[in-house]
C-alpha cells in the first residue's frame, strides 16, 4: 500500500456510516429538536495515519488522512479510503429502515511508492488503480435505544485504470451509537474478496521477480483477501453533536491476510499477515 491511507479505507467508511446515521439528527431532548445532520451539511476533517506501508508489509508508516463527507440535495457522500461513494436514495425522517445505493469509485496505490522494504521494492513499481462501481446496503434504525444503528453495505468495484484489471467485493456491518449527548462511537467488521486478476497483480512472484528478489515463485489465486474490523470514537469539543462545530476522532483496527494473499512470499516471508492501524483527527461540521 501507498500508506496508512489505503489499510484506513474500513476505518473511513465506518467514519462516514456514523456520521450521516439519522440517528445523529435526533438529539436527546425530542424527536423535534433540529440538529445540523437535518437537511445539507458537511464534515471536513484531516488527521494522521499510521499502518503498513504496503498491504502485507510489516513495515509501518506515518501519513496524512484526510476526510469529507456530508449531505446535498439529499444525496449523502462519504470517504472511500482514497475515494468517494454517493448514496443517492433519500433517508426518510423518522424511519426505521433505510435503504442505501449508488456509485463508489475509489483508488489503490498498493506498491505504487513508499515501499520501504527493499526486496518487495526489487520486485518493481505497481501501476495505482481506479475502481469503480456500484454499492448498496440497508440501516436500521433505534434497536437498543432511540438513537443507534446497524448499517449493512457491499461495494462491488472493477478496476478501470488497468493495474489489476480485476474484480474487489467489500462487505461490512457496522453498529454506531451515542454513549452521551457529546460521544458517539462505532465498531464495524468488515471483509475483502478479490478476483483471479487482483490477487495474481498483487500478490504473485514471476520467474523474473524472483531473479531480480529471490524470493520464491508464486502464482496467487483469488479469493478472500483479508477480515477485520475497527473501532471509532468522535468527541465533539464542546460537548453537544447535534450543533456541529469541532471534534475530535480516535480510530484503531486490525485486519487478518488470508488465503493466497497471506501464503504470497510478499506477505508471509517479507511481510505479516497481522495489519494494525489507527489514526486521530479533528474535523468540523456545519
Amino acid at each position: 500500500m501507498k500508506n496508512p491511507k489505503i489499510l484506513c479505507q474500513a476505518a473511513v467508511v465506518t467514519l462516514g456510516l456514523a456520521m450521516s446515521s439519522p440517528s445523529l439528527a435526533q438529539p436527546e431532548p425530542g424527536p423535534t429538536e433540529r440538529s445540523v445532520f437535518d437537511g445539507d451539511y458537511l464534515t471536513a476533517g484531516v488527521g494522521v495515519a499510521y499502518g503498513p506501508s504496503y498491504e502485507g508489509s510489516d513495515d509501518y508508516v506515518v501519513s496524512p488522512l484526510p476526510v469529507v463527507l456530508g449531505s446535498f440535495g439529499g444525496v449523502d457522500f462519504q470517504p472511500r479510503g482514497p475515494g468517494i461513494a454517493f448514496d443517492v436514495i433519500p433517508d426518510r425522517q423518522d424511519a426505521k429502515v433505510d435503504f442505501i445505493f449508488g456509485p463508489v469509485v475509489r483508488a489503490r496505490f498498493d506498491r505504487h511508492n513508499s515501499i520501504k522494504d527493499p526486496v518487495v521494492r526489487s520486485l518493481g513499481k505497481l501501476d495505482f488503480a481506479v475502481e469503480v462501481g456500484p454499492f448498496a446496503g440497508v440501516q436500521v434504525n433505534r434497536l437498543l435505544n432511540p438513537y443507534d444503528s446497524l448499517t449493512a453495505q457491499v461495494d462491488v468495484r472493477w478496476d478501470v485504470a488497468g493495474a489489476h484489471d480485476g474484480m474487489v467485493v467489500f462487505p461490512s456491518l457496522t453498529y454506531f451509537t451515542p454513549l452521551s449527548r457529546g460521544v458517539a462511537v462505532s465498531l464495524s467488521v468488515n471483509a475483502e474478496h478479490v478476483d483471479d486478476d487482483y490477487a495474481d497483480y498483487y500478490f504473485s512472484v514471476s520467474p523474473a521477480g524472483t531473479a531480480a528478489s529471490g524470493l520464491p515463485t508464486f502464482a496467487a489465486g483469488g479469493g478472500w483477501k483479508n477480515v477485520g474490523a475497527t473501532l471509532l470514537t468522535g468527541v465533539d469539543l464542546d460537548g453537544d453533536i447535534t450543533n456541529g462545530g469541532f471534534g475530535l476522532i480516535f480510530l484503531g483496527g486490525y485486519s487478518r491476510m488470508l488465503g493466497d494473499p497471506k501464503r504470497s512470499p510478499v506477505t508471509s516471508i517479507r511481510g505479516s499477515a497481522d495489519q494494525w492501524f489507527g489514526a486521530i483527527g479533528i474535523g468540523y461540521t456545519f
